[in-house]
């Protein structure tokens, strides 16, 4: 069966159409991917319905539809916004229907989520969770968001997780007042892209290996972690994000992850266990669009 998979993050767009067999055990070919930038949402939507719709006839139609957005959004199947976005910060984007006009475009119903649940939902299913009931996918670029999966679910509740606005403790030389317009110095406010531009004055892939802005980055990703695994108990965290795929950072974040809870936690008193705790995604930057084709499958939320 042919599915299609959208990645609707807040800079982009990433389109795909995924080869799969109904069952989502093996892995998904990715037959068609294209990338449009996040503009107005009438301007995105409609080209990325007329981009999907185009594939379609090429390649196939496609017999499921799954978006992953960013966030926050409306997720309660019996609200009259479901499918839309509501309070980003992206003001053009706020209470914009994202699921109801791409599943209209497309003839389909829509499976829809955070971006970062998709992702969760990828990674349990064919990567890095594989396996596990309890783990967190957490993306750290752009903004910072997380996808928790609890007991084999994803975890929703009254709205979703909102990882990136947990508070955690200031790094005492930091004076930055944070990025976040809602919270100033939260995780999303001191940690992502954005923040890193903002404190150091450049771009975050500028920044050399041994600038002090990458030990203050794994301080804020630590101590949040630390408190994810005292709340959640996850068997793992999945990080994964143009910030959080930095070669070395995950490793650096385990070892302070250890460090931060002073082997309050048994399990993670070893440092090989660390090293297992805190790892990068397997589906790498697919992780976003091949969660997005699990979100469209049966019990996409299992492992």
């Amino acid at each position: 069966m042919i599915v299609a998979a959208i990645e609707a993050g807040g800079t982009k767009f990433v389109l795909g159409l995924a080869r799969t067999d109904a069952t989502g055990l093996s892995l998904p070919e990715l037959v068609f991917r294209e990338a449009i930038p996040t503009t107005t949402p009438e301007e995105t939507i409609g080209r990325a319905s007329e981009i999907l719709m185009a594939a379609g006839k090429r390649l196939g139609r496609p017999e499921a539809l799954g978006i992953g957005c960013f966030g926050p959004v409306e997720l309660r199947k019996d609200h009259p916004d479901w499918g839309h976005v509501t309070s980003t910060p992206k003001r053009l984007w706020r209470n914009a229907d994202v699921a109801g006009p791409l599943g209209a475009a497309l003839g389909l119903e829509a499976a829809f989520d955070t971006d970062v649940n998709a992702a969760a939902a990828g990674e349990g299913r064919w990567g890095a969770g594989r396996g596990l009931s309890d783990f967190i996918y957490i993306t750290v670029g752009t903004g910072i968001g997380g996808g928790v999966v609890s007991g084999g679910s994803l975890v929703h509740g009254a709205a979703h997780p909102e990882l990136g606005h947990f508070k955690p403790a200031r790094v005492e030389d930091d004076a930055y007042a944070g990025f976040c317009p809602y919270h100033g110095a939260c995780l999303e406010g001191l940690a992502s892209g954005p923040a890193i531009g903002a404190r150091w004055g450049c771009r975050a892939e500028e920044l050399p290996e041994g600038h002090r802005a990458w030990d203050m980055e794994a301080a804020y990703l630590a101590r949040a972690f630390a408190g994810f695994a005292c709340i959640l108990s996850p068997q793992r965290i999945i990080m994964g994000g143009g910030v959080g795929m930095r070669p070395g950072l995950s490793e650096r974040v385990s070892d302070l992850v250890g460090t931060e809870l002073n082997g309050y936690l048994g399990w993670l008193a070893d440092p090989g266990a660390r090293r297992r705790f805190v790892v990068r995604p397997e589906l790498g930057a697919d992780a976003g669009l091949l969660g997005a084709v699990a979100l469209a499958l049966p019990r996409a939320e299992l492992p």
